[in-house]
């Protein structure tokens, strides 16, 4: 098991030249789990696109629904004391700080693409690229 960050779930569905290590990801580890937060968070990669044009609406709906298949039953609530606990002692934010501890809590790793989250975090966070290896 292991907790993926929404730019894992985000390179998975929205294809990108990070879609590959996502499926890899995938391929190594299967049970993935994350906070609810990453369905905010999607929306707004999603929104963002349409607002570039890079997807139309209809085709950032059909992304969010394959997001929320994958992720269906796959979502867990980290402890709110230990979230802004590692945020009051990091730099990362509170929405960063959901996916660390939720890792913490339930003792596996959070892989990410986000190199502060690592910095912050080397005992927790994983950059997938080190993950695949």
């Amino acid at each position: 098991m292991i907790v993926v960050d929404t730019n894992i779930i985000a390179y998975l569905h929205i294809a990108g030249e990070s879609t590959p290590l996502a499926l890899q990801v995938l391929e190594k580890d299967s049970h993935w789990v994350a906070p609810p937060l990453w369905q905010s968070e999607y929306r707004n990669v999603l929104t963002s696109y349409i607002k570039h044009k890079v997807i139309d609406l209809e085709e950032a709906i059909r992304l969010l629904e394959n997001g929320l298949n994958t992720m269906q039953n796959r979502e867990l609530a980290p402890t709110n004391a230990l979230v802004l606990t590692l945020a009051s002692q990091s730099a990362s934010s509170s929405y960063d700080c959901e996916f660390v501890a939720l890792a913490r809590e339930i003792g596996c790793k959070l892989v990410t693409a986000d190199k502060q989250i690592v910095r912050n975090f080397p005992d927790t966070a994983i950059l997938l690229e080190e993950f695949i290896k």
